[in-house]
């Protein structure tokens, strides 16, 4: 693979991925919050039927908010070799600010990684504790309609 590509691959690939994952996890996060919202508890005679519903998109949002430092740690591995590759190709004039300048950009996958994965696991453990407490309060209607 020619190393521009892999420079390509880690600015467009990893990067354009995490852009795409953030952009999901928003969309996704936010379907489901009105969705939790807007629920008619009344409409699920079945405990089993809301459980499906409520949970419904969230192990999406746990995927993502799980892999994406690995898919950062992924560009930043990829932008490392890129970097050594460059001081190889220098031979023993090595510019170390051009070296250093390389190795902060290889590190802007892992900061966008970490940037995708807080917010999508923010986003997961509040959109759970909402589906929960949906729960606990479809008990609590058909504890009262049964007595």
């Amino acid at each position: 693979m020619p190393i521009e590509s892999l420079k390509h691959l880690v600015d467009y690939g990893v990067i354009g991925l995490l852009v795409f994952l953030s952009i999901l996890t928003i969309a996704l996060g936010i379907e489901r919050f009105f969705y939790y919202r807007n629920i008619n508890l009344r409409h699920y005679p079945s405990k089993k039927m809301l459980e499906l519903d409520l949970g419904k998109k969230l192990g999406t949002i746990a995927t993502i908010g799980s892999s994406a430092p690995y898919i950062g740690l992924l560009g930043t591995v990829l932008a490392i070799i890129l970097t050594f590759y460059s001081i190889g190709e220098q031979g023993n004039a090595v510019d170390t600010a051009l070296i250093m300048k390389h190795l902060a950009l290889a590190l802007k996958a892992t900061a966008a990684g970490l940037v995708v994965a807080i917010p999508a696991t923010v986003i997961y453990n509040i959109l759970m504790d909402k589906a929960d407490r949906l729960m606990i309060q479809w008990e609590i209607l058909y504890e009262r309609e049964d007595k």
